[in-house]
């Protein structure tokens, strides 16, 4: 397999896993989310979701970046947008890492 036909290839993969696979991806609570709120119920009071009881989320507040285009791995809040969020954070980290290598490969051939 030529380099060219690897990269193709392993971008489809990536694309597919990231927009594909995320559809099925679970909505329910992680162990971490599970834990927090372990003797706390969430109750519904006009339309905003509290917490009752006593649990160690009680205190928890919304995160700063809570409002940002892709918080909660979806765009905008839109719910069936996971896989498209996906397949963004997949080009937005590559076009990162590319540009970080592109810019250490310079640095190195110009201390040659």
């Amino acid at each position: 397999m030529t380099g060219r036909r690897f990269w193709i290839v392993f971008a489809l993969a990536i694309v597919a896993v990231a927009g594909g696979v995320s559809y099925f991806a679970s909505s329910s609570p992680d162990g971490l989310d599970a834990t927090t709120l372990r003797g706390c119920e969430v109750v519904e009071v006009d339309g905003v979701e509290e917490l009752t009881g006593d649990c160690i989320a009680q205190h928890a507040s919304d995160h700063q970046l809570s409002a940002s285009p892709l918080a909660d791995y979806t765009i905008f809040g839109h719910e069936y947008s996971g896989g498209l969020a996906g397949v963004l954070g997949v080009v937005v980290v590559a076009g990162v890492a590319f540009g970080a290598f592109r810019l250490i490969a310079r640095q190195r051939a110009t201390k040659d």
